[in-house]
C-alpha cells in the first residue's frame, strides 16, 4: 500500500516464446527467470499482492513455489501470440474484482523478461503515480540513437531523412529520447479499465539506467542480463 492506496502486481507469463522456447522458466543465475520478478514484486514495500497470470501448469506450479499467487488459470484464447497484454490484464482484474472480491486501487505490471530492475525501480514507479499525479507511469531508459541526429527513414520516392526534422548539430543538443524498456507499468486500475491503454493524457515515464533495462528476447539477451547479472 502506498499513501492508503492499494496496490496489486501482475505478472504475465505464458508458456510460448518463439524467440526463446521456455524462457520464463529458463535457469537464471540459479532460479527459473520469473522467480526473480516475483520475488522483486514481493520485496516491494508498497506491493500487497503478487499475482501471476499464466495458462501454463508448469508456470503456475514454480510461480507458487516461489511466493506468487496462482489464483486462476488464463484462457487459453488469451494466451495466443497476437493477444494485447492489457487484455491479458484486464482479466486479471475482473477476476479480482469479480471472483474474489477483492478492492484496489493501483495495478503494476511486471514482465519476467527484465529481471535486471531493483526494488527501488517498482516502488519509485509507484510513488511517481501518485505524487505526480499522474495516469500510469511506465519505464525507460534513454535512447542510443536519436531521431532529432541519427535516426533517418526511407521516404516514397527511395531517399532517406531524418525522422524528425531539426537543427541539431549534435546529438547532445537534441531533445532527449528514450526507449520503452518494458520493465515496469503502473495504473490507477480504473483509469485502465477506463482507457484500455498506454499512452494517456497525464503518463509519466520513470527512467533507468541501461544496465537495468535489458529486455530478453532471444539467447543473446538472455546471456548478456545473466552476465550484468553476475557482475553487478
Amino acid at each position: 500500500m502506498y499513501k492508503d492506496q492499494v496496490v496489486v502486481c501482475v505478472i504475465p507469463a505464458r508458456g510460448g516464446s518463439k524467440g526463446l522456447p521456455g524462457k520464463n522458466i529458463k535457469m537464471f543465475c540459479g532460479k527459473p527467470l520469473i522467480a526473480h520478478t516475483i520475488e522483486q514484486a514481493r520485496q516491494s514495500k508498497y506491493i500487497d499482492r503478487v499475482i501471476v497470470s499464466t495458462e501454463a501448469e508448469e508456470i503456475a506450479k514454480i510461480s507458487l513455489e516461489h511466493g506468487a499467487e496462482v489464483p486462476f488459470i488464463r484462457p487459453m484464447e488469451l494466451a495466443e501470440n497476437n493477444v494485447a497484454t492489457i487484455d491479458v490484464l484486464l482479466h486479471a482484474i475482473n477476476w479480482v474484482e469479480n471472483r474474489d472480491q477483492y478492492l484496489f486501487d493501483i495495478l503494476v505490471l511486471l514482465h519476467v523478461t527484465t529481471p535486471l530492475r531493483s526494488v527501488e525501480d517498482i516502488d519509485n514507479s509507484i510513488a511517481c503515480l501518485v505524487d505526480e499525479k499522474a495516469d500510469n507511469v511506465f519505464s525507460v531508459t534513454e535512447s542510443h540513437r536519436n531521431p532529432y541526429f541519427n535516426m533517418v527513414e526511407e521516404g516514397s520516392d527511395g531517399f532517406v531523412r531524418l525522422v524528425k526534422e531539426g537543427c541539431f548539430s549534435t546529438r547532445q543538443a537534441a531533445p532527449k529520447v528514450y526507449d520503452m524498456n518494458a520493465s515496469i507499468y503502473v495504473w490507477w486500475k480504473n483509469v485502465l479499465k477506463e482507457g484500455k491503454k498506454i499512452f494517456l493524457k497525464k503518463t509519466k515515464a520513470y527512467v533507468m539506467p541501461k544496465e537495468r533495462s535489458i529486455d530478453i528476447d532471444d539467447d543473446l539477451d538472455f546471456k548478456i542480463a545473466e552476465f550484468l547479472r553476475m557482475n553487478s
